[in-house]
């Protein structure tokens, strides 16, 4: 170890590990995007209940119900258990939610049998899993932003949603493997929310190729979940514990002996005890966080991020799955760019631009989805949209609600940033499929601008909030942004 700069090995070989979390967010969130259409046709064929496109869109989306439950509860046990050993529980979470996804049937019912209480089981184990991801949406950024170095926490940070990306990334390939030279079912309206699967389709997609899917995700949690046992705990809530000894080994691994010094003193003299109420530095610290998770949902990626191969194949693309991968490949390298910037640039600029770009994808894609001629321009406006949200509002969000907070209400204030994040993702995500069909009964295009018109709006919107409120933390120490709250409340 250098006494005098720290081990940099070691800092990174933490974050390498945090960051394992953020993949498993992506994977988890995402690994619906290749599996739904088989899941679909699975339960069209049960005989005990019809499983409609509201029932679908429900099935979907339940993981984000455990992601709100997660989140909201995140708070809680970081301030009990200590953010290593919440992240411990994430992961064994993780690992549940993948086997019993991909054998929902497991213990108490039939083998391949679709009914309403193996949909419900399904659902259960899938709630289990937006437990972890919730509890790892909070505490991955903020553990990793109590770990790093004022210098270096904007772009550590940014290297979560990374993590996040490259985890979606990875999970359309793997679903590409896994579909391989299978096709996935075809699946038509009949109208009044109604589909039906089509004879001709692959009965090995219906029955397994979704249990694959769901099933891969526990190799990834259990390296986690092993992992996690070897990084230290958060020095801030060490000294939170009254651990200051061991805080200050974990500072001076980190940035040397002398600097650890006096970054405890300065952590010291802002925690006066464990805990503070929510509001003991104000109302607006807590609506500035709330409202960044809204605006991070609102502006509607995730409707594209989950549906992206149902999108690809409406646009009449001959290979969704592929042209969904080419998208994360984007996705991933729009998110360096954010990982490169954050600390030159600040947060302000980045998310103001990425608002500004993501509008006119939006826009674009308003304007041009199912015109005749226009699928170009169609498929570059989503992937600006994309790609504008991955060096901004992905990355920049948790950027931020791992800062802005002061030390003794981060894990409380933290909790309800992201719980509401998660429930504006849940009305985002589940209220796509019937907004963008709503040109199945009007006979037009309706649905398609009215949607990401919607979308494009918010984005508009979202700028002008960064611009007038949110308060630029680019080299700022987490103290100095306690103190800036608490003068700012006087």
């Amino acid at each position: 170890m250098n006494q005098q700069n720290g081990n940099k090995g070691y800092l990174y070989g933490i974050v390498l590990v945090a960051v394992l979390g953020g993949l498993l967010f992506g994977y988890d969130t995402a690994v619906i995007s290749g599996a739904e259409k088989g899941l679909q046709a699975y339960f069209l064929g049960a005989s005990d209940f019809q499983y409609t496109d509201f029932i679908h869109g429900l099935t979907c989306s339940s993981a984000l119900i455990g992601c709100v439950i997660g989140a909201l509860i995140s708070g809680w046990l970081a301030n009990r258990l200590g953010r290593k050993q919440t992240l411990f529980v994430a992961g064994i979470l993780f690992f549940v939610s993948a086997l019993g996804s991909a054998h929902p049937e497991f213990p108490f019912h039939q083998h391949s049998t679709a009914t309403m209480t193996v949909l419900n089981s399904f659902n259960y184990y899938r709630i289990i899993g937006g437990m972890g991801v919730g509890l790892a949406s909070a505490i991955c950024p903020m553990y990793i932003g109590e770990i790093a170095p004022t210098g270096k926490r904007g772009q550590l940070v940014s290297w979560n949603q990374f993590a996040i990306i490259f985890g979606q990334l990875v999970v359309y390939f793997v679903n590409f493997l896994i579909l391989g030279s299978h096709e996935n079912p075809v699946i038509v309206s009949i109208g009044k929310g109604i589909s039906q699967v089509m004879p001709e389709s692959d009965p090995w997609t219906i029955a397994v190729c979704w249990r694959y899917m769901f099933a891969s995700e526990a190799i990834i949690a259990a390296i986690f979940t092993i992992l996690i046992c070897f990084v230290p705990e958060s020095p801030r809530y060490l000294v939170m514990a009254g651990k200051d000894d061991k805080a200050l080994g974990v500072l001076s691994k980190i940035n040397g002996l002398e600097q650890a010094k006096i970054i405890l003193a300065d952590i010291k003299s802002t925690i006066k005890v464990k805990t503070e109420k929510l509001f003991t530095y104000g109302w607006l610290v807590i609506f500035i966080g709330i409202m960044l998770s809204v605006f991070q949902q609102v502006v509607g990626i995730n409707a594209v991020l989950y549906y992206a191969p149902r999108i690809f194949g409406d646009m009449g693309m001959t290979n969704p799955m592929f042209n969904t991968v080419m998208m994360g490949v984007v996705n991933i390298l729009f998110t360096l760019v954010a990982i490169f910037t954050v600390e030159k640039w600040g947060r302000k600029p980045l998310l103001i631009s990425g608002s500004i770009g993501m509008a006119i994808g939006a826009f674009g894609v308003a304007s041009t989805f199912g015109v005749e001629g226009l699928q170009l321009i169609t498929m570059i406006s989503i992937l600006l949209y994309s790609a504008s949200f991955m060096f901004s509002w992905g990355p920049i969000c948790w950027v931020l609600i791992s800062e802005i907070f002061p030390n003794t209400v981060r894990g409380t204030a933290t909790a309800i940033a992201v719980a509401a994040q998660w429930i504006f993702n849940f009305v985002v995500s589940s209220t796509f499929v019937p907004m963008f069909n709503m040109h199945l009964t009007t006979g037009d295009n309706f649905g398609h601008w009215f949607t990401y018109g919607l979308y494009g709006v918010m984005c508009i919107v979202a700028a002008i909030f960064v611009w007038r409120l949110v308060p630029e933390t680019k080299g700022k120490s987490l103290e100095d942004m306690t103190r800036f709250w608490k003068k700012n409340k006087e």
